[in-house]
């Protein structure tokens, strides 16, 4: 079928050919989304640059219950129910109330919620830029729509590896046919994380997923995980020539913001100041708001109580896990305030049992 991957065992692997790229539906519509899109990214971070007394962005967890098993992955389980909508909606209003700019939606499988729509077009209707991090197992034309209609404005997806192993199934080979949904469907910006580190058997992979991501007409980004003991180890030589090639390539999204991860590739230590809990809220399936998805249990305090008072302490709180956090979105958002307001006060989190630092 034109437009879908060929694959050929060689003995050095698995060789993929791109068919034809799919044109989008409603080409007009979707550029004057993306430009009204840009104007509101940068009204956001002038807003951030401004003030810091209210959170950039919060990830929210409506769904546990993930549809995949990725080795790797210590944020879904296997026997949750979606959050009821009412309770999602008021924590989307709690955040609103707390100026947050920007409500990303995560799991377990976001997806597996019936009643997505409706906490997407919640978060639009406070003017807040709507994202989601998803596997895209579940996506369809009709989904993708449905999507479209609610106001979603961003989507990352995270392709492991070209042929699904048993370390992750989110594979390039079960996968393709939805980017081509995408690429024909979505209003949305698409962007597609690939990873190496540990656990990920073959880095080289990574490429081809950014190519084909690129080709498709999405943005394409690089992570590093941890092993599967949760320990920081410098990148190999392949590993580390492919995250360097990658990250060569031109971004022209808040991506780019990854002088961070220069050390974690190194298995060293970042000196930063994280704004967890002020600037990046974690809100857990309970309501509860966290330091970040691997750091559950600070501060723990409901969302629905979080408060100004809240948001001043935990930024002016140095955490005593920042040097070897390999948690993107937090190194990011923080970037915002790395100049100014140093942190007087210390926490130390311990490690949460059984949990896996890894990159979003």
């Amino acid at each position: 079928m034109a437009g879908e991957l060929e694959s050929a065992s060689t003995e050095t692997g698995t060789t993929f050919l791109t068919g034809a790229v799919p044109r989008p539906k409603h080409p007009w519509r979707r550029r004057w989304k993306a430009a009204t899109r840009r104007v509101r990214e940068l009204a956001v971070v002038g807003h951030a640059l401004l003030s810091t007394r209210h959170p950039v962005m919060a990830q929210i967890v409506p769904a546990r219950f993930c549809n995949l098993s990725c080795t790797y992955c210590n944020e879904y389980d296997k026997v949750s129910e979606p959050v009821p909508v009412p309770e999602m909606l008021g924590r989307i209003d709690a955040l609103a109330a707390l100026g947050t700019s920007i409500i990303t939606i995560s799991g377990g499988e976001p997806l597996t919620h019936p009643q997505l729509d409706a906490i997407i077009a919640r978060i639009r209707r406070h003017g807040r830029i709507a994202g989601m991090i998803t596997n895209g197992y579940l996506l369809m034309p009709e989904r993708i729509e449905r999507l479209n209609r609610a106001g979603l404005d961003h989507m990352q997806i995270s392709i492991d590896n070209l042929i699904p192993d048993e370390t992750s199934k989110k594979s390039l080979k079960v996968l393709d046919r939805k980017l081509e949904m995408l690429r024909e469907h979505a209003d949305f910006h698409v962007n597609i994380n690939s990873v190496v580190g540990g656990g990920i058997q073959h880095p080289e992979d990574a490429l081809t997923i950014g190519r084909r991501a690129i080709e498709l007409g999405f943005t394409s980004t690089i992570g590093i995980i941890h092993d599967g003991g949760g320990q920081l180890k410098p990148l190999g030589g392949e590993e580390r020539r492919v995250w360097a090639e990658m990250r060569g390539w031109r971004k022209s999204n808040y991506s780019q913001f990854n002088q961070f991860q220069e050390a974690i590739a190194n298995a060293e230590p970042n000196h930063w100041r994280c704004r967890a809990g002020a600037r990046y809220l974690y809100v857990c399936e309970n309501g509860l708001v966290h330091y970040c998805s691997q750091k559950r249990g600070f501060p723990g305090v409901p969302v629905a109580a979080y408060t100004q008072a809240d948001l001043h302490r935990e930024y002016i709180t140095e955490k005593g896990c920042a040097p070897n956090c390999t948690v993107s979105c937090v190194h990011q958002i923080s970037y915002i305030d790395h100049w100014r307001s140093p942190q007087t006060r210390s926490n130390h989190p311990k490690p949460t049992e059984a949990l896996v630092n890894i990159e979003l």
